[in-house]
């Protein structure tokens, strides 16, 4: 096999002569040639070396560096910190507290209630017409407490003239104590006549003046109102005292009412028959509003145990309850009284109407009763 006789030839690179593989210099140009029968490579020109970091690297150095400018901050304001702390030290003058001394509050005394020792019983010479009713009336105590002191009847029949009874003394009511003295004007507040007025849906300030006979100013100084401005079920003290002569009259009488005059059945009247119906009756006050009544109250003073029976009518007259009369073969005393009342409103629970006084409570009389096995009427021929 022959070989190409061109594969150890190569060309000057100035002049292009062909020279031997192995000549270091062109014969022709004298170039020198390179010992290397390869090419030579291209010089790449230099560049700068490349860093590659990563995201958690970067952000800790982040931290690194806030973290060092926060220490530098700090301490450059440690350094100055006791020069300016010292210059915001204000000098003063200093000043003398004073010693208080304490007094020991004074111990208030209780006040002692009063006692009162039971006092002897009285003697007494029963007179032509006396009966027990009368007796105990005329000595403020019960027929029950002579009945059973004396040792009479349950119907106290056998009084004969001249007996000598023996009356237990009622105790002793103790007085009020003392109190303390008013200034001239808490005395006038005192004395000025006041009623309590719940106000309603329909009404306004000033029909509640005309009403009353009470000036709007007035009624507003009483309660503190800002303005003529009120509310249903705002509760208002009406002052009666500042009541004046140019108040307008209206067609009805203007509350507070007077107080009612009882008429029957007289004062110390006795029912022994358990027929006798007892009708109480006293005169009207004037014609009464839709909202108004009487109230009736009876108390059974010889059975405080009972309490008290309070009725509401708009008549003049109240059929005492049969259910009143004592359940004992005995007289009690009953005291009863009426009053005018005004319903201001109903319980939310019960339902049953709240009532308040609209006018001045009447005198109280006082009746006998015989207990339930009384003697009966007799039918008249």
């Amino acid at each position: 096999m022959s070989s190409d006789p061109n594969n150890n030839k190569k060309n000057c690179p100035t002049c292009g002569t062909k020279l031997s593989a192995s000549a270091t210099k062109c014969t022709v140009c004298g170039t020198t040639l390179s010992s290397s029968p390869q090419s030579a490579k291209p010089v790449q020109p230099s560049r700068m070396p490349e860093v590659t970091l990563s995201l958690p690297l970067v952000l800790g150095l982040i931290i690194l560096l806030l973290g060092i400018g926060a220490g530098v901050v700090y301490a450059a304001l440690e350094l100055t910190k006791p020069e300016e702390a010292v210059a915001a030290v204000p000098t003063g003058t200093a000043t003398v507290t004073p010693t208080v001394t304490l007094t020991p509050t004074e111990t208030m005394t209780p006040t002692l209630e009063p006692t009162w020792t039971p006092l002897p019983n009285l003697e007494y010479s029963v007179a032509s017409g006396d009966t027990c009713l009368s007796i105990a009336y005329t000595f403020n105590v019960t027929p029950q407490s002579i009945i059973l002191l004396n040792k009479l009847s349950a119907a106290c029949d056998t009084l004969v003239v001249g007996q000598k009874l023996q009356i237990p003394q009622p105790t002793p009511t103790a007085s009020p104590q003392p109190t303390s003295t008013l200034n001239p004007t808490e005395e006038a507040e005192a004395a000025c006549e006041k009623i309590e007025y719940v106000v309603t849906s329909t009404d306004s300030l000033s029909g509640i003046s005309l009403n009353y006979g009470v000036s709007v100013s007035s009624i507003r100084e009483y309660n503190g109102l800002p303005n003529d401005l009120i509310y249903a079920g705002q509760k208002l003290k009406i002052p009666l005292c500042e009541r004046g002569p140019q108040a307008t009259p209206s067609a009805t009488p203007i509350p507070p009412y007077a107080a009612p005059n009882l008429l029957l059945p007289a004062d110390g009247t006795s029912f022994v028959s358990i027929n006798d119906v007892i009708t109480l009756q006293w005169a009207s006050v004037g014609e009464l509003r839709s909202n108004e009544a009487y109230a009736v109250t009876i108390i059974d003073a010889s059975d405080t145990d009972k309490g008290k029976f309070v009725a509401y009518v708009t008549d003049t007259k109240l059929i005492v309850p049969t259910e009143l009369r004592p359940s004992v073969d005995a007289m009690h005393i009953f005291r009863w009284s009426v009053l005018t009342v005004r319903q201001t409103g109903s319980d939310q629970q019960s339902g049953e109407p709240i009532w308040e006084p609209a006018g001045g409570v009447s005198a109280e009389r006082v009746f006998g009763w015989v207990g339930s096995t009384g003697p009966a009427a007799t039918p008249a021929p």
